[in-house]
């Protein structure tokens, strides 16, 4: 554990030492730093993934805290690997991003110091073993990602978004407050060790504590229906941030709720089912979203709301599983859930890069003016569109090997002979069947419309001067590196998982490799059959003879194609998002043409979340107008105030009088 808590030393270091050196440094010790520490956390994590042994050390803090324990076990391992490897390559990727702010003389030495402490306390909350400091580790974490979320505070829209994120974050802490005060009492303890005594030995009272921590995890993951902070502070951020936060931050609050389970036990029925179902409808939910949105960040946010629900399939189907006592079938609902964890922090950093340098080139987020960019940035639009093909589960990249094992898993389910389970399963491969398909609509919504056809804007076009710097584009070229590998070579990384799953599933390891050597077989054939096709293709353009003419013809009148003439995104998806009209509501601005010659004419539609739009914007105007009946009491008259302090006083004597 020496150079575990040597790792933590040195991000702090770092983040201290990023507010002092000059501004086109700060990056580089960013950078330097994260490096060093991703190399160290990568000794004791992958110690603990190849032996299944966790390191463990515990520190007297102060009566208040007593023994905290930090703890490397298998868990902790793999989620320390990720969020030290993708916080890094968010770092260098930062040093391209933010240069043009320093440029513009912005000061960036908090949003170092607070992108550093990001890393640290993420790290902190998946190894400390201890109630309070997890929550105050927690605490950390989301105050550190609130100051970068609102780094362009002076935005209005930046600075909406970055409160609503904070209140999300407090009102998912309450939760999670009042689960470990049941905890403490019970237990009489702050310590998770003593927490599963208590959990395992109490069914009623262990589904109450669990609740509870799903309510709070579940609200920083993103799980519908407590998401809508999400698709407002994903976009607001800097795009680093961004793909920092949806790729690895969101997922401490997986962690949150697979802690619990591993304190827990089998669940119950009602965990299990809960699980299953709200990810199923957060998965639909988050891509349907997704499809209707025209700005790419948020597309990409909705996005995120979608595989947090797959990782959720995951993880309910693994204690289905567990409920039924059908090893097999938790065994694969778990690795595919968990190797979702780490695919989408891949595949989603990586968009999130793309559409990053996209904003950075062009100043806009909104497709609907964008078009044509792949010839001006070739890197960028490849790698993107290998992340697309990921995120969309097709082979031969990473997103296909954890949804297939989810696939698999719920299919071997269907034949436990229970009749609900049964309808469940069935209805649940449907849905992600449909969620598939939704995301390959979405996806090539997406790439086609900001990198292919033809510059819908000239203007922001021609200020395209070419691609971004290799400081950008190299961690995107290792994000898509990662997941072909994955892709191609699963069986290496579902390995490493055995060690976490084994937490959950106490079977054979014997059991996995039925389910790998289905999946490699698919994997072969489409390898094989996308490789006969590259060589068909390089053999015909090697050995055709015949010179290629070009002529002009007769047009009917069309002379070439413009912008005006090609899909938008919304045209794109307006035949299949008009048949579920109902889950929208359509936000509408039209410039109708007046005269016989118009000069311009307008249309414009928004999608707006129902949720927002019929829950949470209805409380808030009711929370506003409630408070405004207290605006008299605010009065700036000093004389006044002294009034309520002396009308206070008396009150609290008379108080004092009568109970005393």
């Amino acid at each position: 554990m020496k150079i575990y808590f040597l790792s933590m030393i040195l991000l702090l270091l770092g983040a201290l030492l990023s507010i002092v050196v000059k501004d086109r440094a700060k990056f580089k010790v960013c950078s330097i730093f994260t490096f060093i520490s991703t190399v160290m956390l990568w000794i004791p994590s992958l110690t603990v993934l190849l032996t299944g042994s966790p390191i463990s050390k515990s520190i007297y803090m102060s009566p208040i805290f007593g023994d905290v324990s930090f703890v490397v076990d298998p868990l902790s391992a793999f989620f320390v690997l990720v969020i030290s490897t993708m916080s890094f390559l968010g770092t260098v990727y930062a040093n391209g991003y933010m240069k043009p702010y320093f440029e513009k003389g912005m000061n960036i030495s908090s949003h170092c110091f607070f992108l550093m402490m990001l890393v640290m306390s993420m790290i902190l909350v998946v190894t400390v073993q201890n109630a309070l400091f997890f929550l105050i580790v927690w605490e950390l974490m989301s105050l550190s990602s609130f100051f970068l979320v609102i780094f362009e505070g002076e935005k209005k829209e930046v600075l909406s978004a970055g409160i609503k994120y904070l209140v999300y974050m407090h009102l998912s802490v309450i939760f999670i407050i009042a689960a470990f005060v049941m905890l403490n009492i019970q237990a009489d303890s702050l310590t998770f060790s003593d927490f599963a005594n208590v959990l395992q030995t109490n069914e009623q009272f262990a589904n109450i504590v669990f609740f509870l921590a799903f309510l709070g995890f579940g609200i920083k993951a993103g799980f519908v229906p407590f998401h809508n902070w999400l698709p407002d502070a994903h976009p607001a951020a800097p795009s680093h941030v961004s793909g920092i936060m949806s790729g690895v931050m969101i997922k401490t609050g997986i962690y949150g709720i697979l802690r619990v389970i591993t304190l827990m036990g089998t669940p119950s029925k009602y965990v299990a089912y809960t699980v299953f179902i709200v990810a199923l409808v957060t998965a639909m939910y988050g891509i349907l979203y997704a499809l209707a949105q025209r700005d790419l960040k948020k597309l990409l946010a909705y996005s995120s709301i979608e595989n947090i629900g797959i990782i959720g399939l995951g993880i309910g189907l693994g204690l289905i599983g567990l409920t039924y006592n059908q090893p097999l079938v938790a065994m694969l609902g778990f690795v595919g859930g968990i190797l979702h964890i780490l695919n989408h922090s891949i595949f989603k950093e990586l968009m999130f890069f793309g559409a990053g340098s996209v904003y950075n080139k062009t100043h806009t987020r909104d497709m609907e003016v964008l078009g044509g960019l792949i010839k001006k940035m070739p890197n960028t639009a490849t790698l993107f569109i290998i992340g697309a093909i990921a995120i969309c589960g097709l082979p031969s990249f990473n997103g296909f090997v954890s949804e297939f094992l989810i696939y698999f898993g719920m299919l071997k389910g269907t034949i436990g002979g229970n009749t609900a389970l049964f309808i469940t399963l069935v209805l649940a491969i449907a849905g992600l069947a449909m969620v598939g398909t939704m995301a390959m609509l979405c996806f090539t919504k997406a790439v086609s419309i900001t990198f292919l056809g033809q510059p819908r804007e000239e203007g922001i076009y021609n200020k395209v001067e070419g691609d971004v710097a290799k400081c950008m584009w190299i961690p995107m070229a290792m994000l898509a590196l990662f997941a072909l590998v994955i892709g191609l070579m699963p069986q290496f990384f579902v390995a490493l998982l055995l060690g976490p799953i084994s937490m959950f599933v106490q079977a054979p390891c014997f059991m996995l490799p039925i389910a790998v050597i289905n999946m490699m077989q698919i994997l072969a054939v489409c390898f094989f059959i996308l490789t006969v096709l590259i060589v068909v293709m390089f053999c015909v353009k090697l050995f055709a003879r015949k010179k290629v003419e070009e002529h002009t013809t007769w047009g009917c009148g069309y002379n070439r194609g413009n912008s005006h003439v090609q899909y938008t995104g919304a045209s794109y998806v307006s035949l299949f998002l008009s048949t579920l009209k109902p889950l929208f509501k359509r936000v509408t601005h039209i410039k109708k043409p007046k005269d016989l010659f118009p000069s311009e004419a307008h249309y414009e539609q928004d999608i707006e979340d129902i949720e927002e739009a019929y829950i949470v914007k209805p409380i808030l105007k009711w929370d506003e107008r409630f408070l405004s009946k207290f605006e008299r009491i605010q009065s700036g008259n000093i004389q006044q105030y002294i009034l309520y302090g002396l009308i206070f006083l008396v009150l609290a004597i008379i108080g004092m009088i009568y109970f005393g």
